[in-house]
């Protein structure tokens, strides 16, 4: 038999196949949980720390996708999949996604310190074949936050970053920069541009405006033929 506990947990997964977190009421997470009001407080301390746990749950199930990675012979071509699994996990778990890496208050998940190693070794496995042209940890750190910042913007701006182009395009940029691997695509230049748009934009240093949303999509997509 389930504790409340699970039962808490299941229903605000359940409403995150929806709608964000900030939409969720503890109202409809109890009626779904078929629980009291007080048993959210007494288990998880607040409604915040109830969303905590939720997205360590979702960080378990991100990770476990990530350790199901194919290995092979050329790790250059391991990361561009790491970064591929990465997108898809968001686009099917959009509203889950958010509430794992946008956290709000003072609780983080502490998962994404494993997320962080284990891109770290698989940057580390370039360093060894002599394919990185920076430190690991830069290289990681860099690959991660565009990795993060191309979801948000697809999950946010669908219409404009939504395609199949630019997460591919942003992902050849920024491991093709730290590896030395940059593929031959006049898009490439405008992509690393997008990538540090959207670091910026993830940590708040920087949002693009509407304008230049539109432009930095246009300059991604492909010429149309008249």
């Amino acid at each position: 038999m389930s504790t409340a506990r699970t039962r808490i947990l299941e229903a605000t997964e359940e409403l995150l196949a929806t709608k964000d977190a900030p939409a969720i009421s503890t109202r409809a997470i109890c009626d779904r949980a078929k629980v009291g009001m007080p048993e959210i407080y007494r288990q998880f301390g607040d409604k915040q720390g109830l969303l905590t746990a939720v997205a360590d749950v979702g960080f378990a199930r991100f990770l476990a996708e990530k350790r199901a990675n194919p290995r092979t012979d050329d790790p250059v071509a391991d990361l561009r999949t790491a970064w591929d699994s990465h997108v898809g996990f968001a686009l099917r778990n959009p509203h889950l996604y958010r509430l794992m890496f946008t956290p709000t208050g003072d609780a983080k998940p502490a998962a994404i310190e494993e997320a962080q190693a284990i891109l770290l070794k698989a940057v580390e496995r370039c360093r060894d074949a002599g394919r990185l042209r920076t430190s690991p940890e830069l290289a990681g750190r860099s690959i991660l936050s565009a990795n993060v910042g191309v979801c948000m913007m697809a999950l946010s701006f669908p219409d404009l970053f939504g395609d199949s182009d630019t997460s591919p395009a942003v992902r050849d940029a920024v491991i093709g920069k730290v590896t030395g691997d940059e593929r031959e695509d006049d898009r490439i230049g405008t992509a690393t541009v997008l990538a540090q748009a959207l670091v910026g934009t993830l940590t708040g240093a920087a949002r693009p405006d509407g304008d230049a949303l539109d432009r930095l999509a246009g300059a991604l997509l492909p010429p149309t033929t008249p």
